[in-house]
């Protein structure tokens, strides 16, 4: 995997002027996993023992890192609130909508005060786990975003962690437990290819997709999808291979702006520091919305 070019913080993609006659407009789309992002107090149940908390200087830092991202639609993963989420996307900018589930690391978006979100139901057939589990899944944020001229579907996603490279065979809970997930996610996708409409499919996958990987193959099962993290790894807290990831199907393909695929990384690399920002940095990229 080639690492994507980049030193320090990854400026947002901007705006270029549309050829005389044409009317496109280029978005930067982003998926961010802020690790975490709780008000909780410590020893709350529903969070893992140890877990470190949020400072002010904490939660300031990551709203520096969002400004600097500058994007007109965030998916983000492991945020408790929509309170929170605000923190970070100012009312003043954003529209937050965010998953109904009860889980602490819910599934979210925020979108530019300028586009308009419709809300779908939940994607609840991505927890897997039983009713009665000691712990539950992240459910997908199913929505449309339109502005006045076209519209993309969009999903956003958590899926379960532990099983990155592995084959999906692999007998391992862990695995077992994507291979439930991926059944759902492919049905959602399937049904969007035979809609014809425009969509997106962006977040935590816990899988270091490739084109060659069977997962992403399963995917593609009815149509092609564009893979934009494709050949690259990440420069994240020192270089890593991506499990973030932005999917494109049907004619949003045609939106994504080449060579668009950014990564934000934090003044610091030192992973020591992580905890006060996130495990993961912000990826995203163009779309040339006609």
């Amino acid at each position: 995997m080639r690492l994507l070019a980049c030193a320090g913080w990854l400026v947002a993609v901007l705006a270029t002027p549309a050829p005389h006659g044409a009317t496109a407009r280029t978005i930067k789309v982003s998926t961010w996993n802020l690790d975490w992002l709780t008000a909780r107090a410590a020893g709350d149940p529903a969070l893992p023992p140890g877990l470190h908390l949020r400072s002010e200087d904490g939660l300031h830092q990551l709203a520096t890192y969002a400004t600097r991202l500058g994007a007109d639609i965030v998916g983000f993963q492991e945020v408790d609130s929509p309170a929170l989420a605000a923190r970070l996307f100012p009312p003043a900018r954003y529209q937050i909508v965010m998953s109904d589930d009860h889980v602490v690391q819910r599934v979210g978006l925020a979108v530019a005060t300028g586009l308009t979100v419709t809300r779908h139901p939940d994607l609840s057939e991505l927890d897997v786990y039983a009713p009665d589990a000691p712990h539950q899944l992240r459910v997908g944020l199913d929505v449309t975003i339109d502005d006045g001229t076209a519209s993309l579907r969009i999903l956003i996603v958590h899926l379960k962690a532990g099983c990155r490279n592995a084959a999906l065979a692999d007998r391992r809970p862990a695995c077992r437990t994507l291979a439930r997930q991926l059944t759902v996610l492919d049905d959602w996708i399937a049904q969007r290819q035979d809609e014809g409409v425009a969509f997106l499919v962006m977040g935590d996958f816990n899988r270091n997709l490739t084109p060659a990987d069977p997962f992403f193959r399963q995917l593609e099962t009815d149509g092609p999808l564009t893979l934009t993290t494709a050949g690259r790894a990440s420069p994240c807290w020192g270089g890593t291979y991506f499990i973030d990831h932005i999917l494109l199907g049907n004619q949003a393909r045609t939106w994504l702006r080449p060579d668009s695929l950014r990564v934000l990384t934090y003044d610091t690399q030192d992973p020591a520091l992580a905890p006060d920002l996130s495990d993961h940095c912000p990826v995203s990229v163009g779309l040339e919305i006609p």
